[in-house]
């Protein structure tokens, strides 16, 4: 079953063709373009989605030797994320669809993190307790299946990638600054300032990452050496993210932690969290780097296992409990 899958909630243009193994998948980014902006202008990522879809279609296809009429389904990003982008990649996928007479199919975006390692070599088998962070969301969730996620934990104001991006815009770094305020914080001193880290002993598996802002803020106006707050900073974000990982582990009496979203591709994270699983003895598991980050090859997966077990034009199934909830994101 061949398989489209569409990506465009933010700021890249993802395309990827699944049948049974990944076959093909491209991504464009645009970064260059809003970097002048310092974040991303919406109306700038909806027009640029709509330049780049048809030529990355039309260049994953020549790179698997497939053509056109051989698809048999679309999957394309239905939520959450910017609503011009989402709504660029759901026209071109059901305008596609209806010529071709195949399905399309609305994936949240979320699930496709959730089921990306699926796509490694090392795949994790079900149940296990996935940590999805990214620049939108910190969750920890337990998935039972393909469409059985329970909630376990979320942020309770900014997810850590936010957080990683405001740290990085108060240091005076570029866009997107996440990555660069990690590799900033390799240059730093361990140690040399310590920064609250917020509900790290809290009962729940909930997250608040605000706060350090405003620490950070406080020893940068103390006009204390960039580097060293820098891993001040992301010693205390990772700190709490291993805390609360292994607390859901714990709690649930699961062995095996997936890492997905865009955060799980930070070295000083999967260092941390590779020391923990190997002295307590639970599996890890993350995804290839480029599919850490926004892609079409989770969508055209996750839409894969999806008309595998459902009904074709059916994507109601994906539910959540208690606060993840499609409409509302």
């Amino acid at each position: 079953m061949l398989i489209l899958g569409i990506e465009t909630s933010c700021d890249e243009t993802g395309v990827a063709l699944y049948d049974g193994r990944l076959l093909a998948h491209a991504v464009h980014s645009q970064v260059e373009m809003h970097d002048e902006y310092g974040g991303v202008v919406p109306e700038l990522a909806s027009r640029d989605h709509i330049r780049r879809l048809v030529p990355l279609v039309r260049h994953v296809l020549g790179a698997s030797g497939r053509q056109i009429k051989d698809l048999k389904g679309i999957g394309y990003t239905e939520g959450p994320g910017l609503a011009g982008a989402l709504l660029v990649g759901a026209t071109f996928a059901h305008g596609l669809a209806a010529a071709l007479g195949i399905p399309a199919l609305g994936i949240h975006h979320l699930e496709g993190h959730l089921l990306s390692p699926l796509l490694s070599a090392r795949a994790p088998k079900f149940p296990f307790i996935a940590l999805l962070v990214s620049g939108g969301h910190t969750q920890l969730m337990r998935v039972d299946g393909v469409g059985r996620y329970e909630l376990l934990g979320e942020t309770q104001d900014d997810a850590a990638g936010e957080a990683f991006d405001k740290t990085a815009k108060l240091l005076g770094l570029g866009y997107p600054g996440g990555p660069e305020l990690s590799r900033l914080a390799e240059g730093g001193v361990a140690g040399r300032y310590r920064l609250p880290r917020p509900m790290i002993g809290s009962p729940d598996l909930d997250f608040s990452f605000s706060g350090l802002k405003t620490a950070v803020l406080t020893l940068i106006k103390k006009e204390h050496a960039k580097p060293d707050v820098a891993r001040a900073f992301v010693d205390a974000v990772v700190d709490v993210l291993v805390a609360k990982s292994i607390h859901a582990l714990q709690s649930t009496g699961l062995t095996r932690l997936v890492i997905a979203g865009g955060v799980g591709a930070n070295q000083q994270l999967r260092s941390a969290l590779n020391k923990e699983a190997k002295l307590r003895g639970f599996d890890l598991f993350y995804p290839e780097p480029e599919l850490c980050t926004d892609n079409g090859a989770m969508i055209a997966f996750a839409a894969a296992l999806r008309l595998q077990k459902e009904k074709p034009l059916d994507a109601s199934g994906f539910t959540v409990k208690p606060r993840w909830d499609l409409a509302a994101g």
